[in-house]
C-alpha cells in the first residue's frame, strides 16, 4: 500500500490575505466564504507570514467590543491589521510529509490547520479537519463498497 502524503489531501485553492489586510477584511472573508483559517502571505515573495484563525479573530473582536463598544467596532476592525494578530509561530510541512505524521501533529497539538510550504517557505496548501473528514468519508465508502 502506498504511503499517503499530506499533498494528497491538502486544499490547494486557497483564500489568503496579505499584511495590508484589516481585521474587517478577514472577518468579511471568513463569514462570506465559511472558512476558519486564513493564511497571510507576503504578496511580493509568496512566503507565508502566519495564519489568522477564527478563534483569534473572535477573541480580538470581543476585546474591541469590550474596549470600544458596538458603535466603534467596524471602525476599529478597519484600523487593526491582520499582521498584528496572526499566529506567526506555527509549524508547516512540505507536501511529501506522510499523512500519519500530520495526524500525529493534529492529535498532539490540537491545531485546526497545518500549512504546507515549498522549500522557499511559500504557501502551496493547507490541511484542515475538513480535509480529514473528506478522506475518512472516502475511505469508509471504499471499505463499504469492497465488503459488498
Amino acid at each position: 500500500m502506498a504511503v499517503i502524503s499530506v499533498g494528497d489531501i491538502m486544499t490547494r485553492d486557497l483564500l489568503t490575505l496579505d499584511q495590508s489586510a484589516t481585521l474587517k477584511d478577514a472577518h468579511d472573508m471568513m463569514r462570506e466564504k465559511s472558512i476558519r483559517h486564513i493564511p497571510v502571505v507576503d504578496p511580493l515573495t509568496g512566503k507565508l507570514m502566519g495564519v489568522l484563525t477564527q478563534k483569534r479573530m473572535i477573541a480580538t473582536i470581543m476585546s474591541l467590543l469590550s474596549d470600544y463598544g458596538v458603535s466603534a467596532l467596524e471602525r476599529r476592525e478597519r484600523q487593526c491589521r491582520v499582521v498584528e494578530i496572526i499566529d506567526a509561530d506555527f509549524e508547516s510541512v512540505d507536501e511529501h510529509a506522510p499523512l500519519i505524521e500530520v495526524v500525529s501533529f493534529f492529535l498532539k497539538n490540537k491545531h485546526g490547520c497545518l500549512t504546507i510550504v515549498d522549500d522557499k517557505q511559500c504557501l502551496i496548501g493547507i490541511v484542515t479537519s475538513s480535509d480529514f473528514v473528506r478522506l475518512c468519508a472516502e475511505l469508509l465508502k471504499n471499505d463499504i463498497a469492497r465488503k459488498n
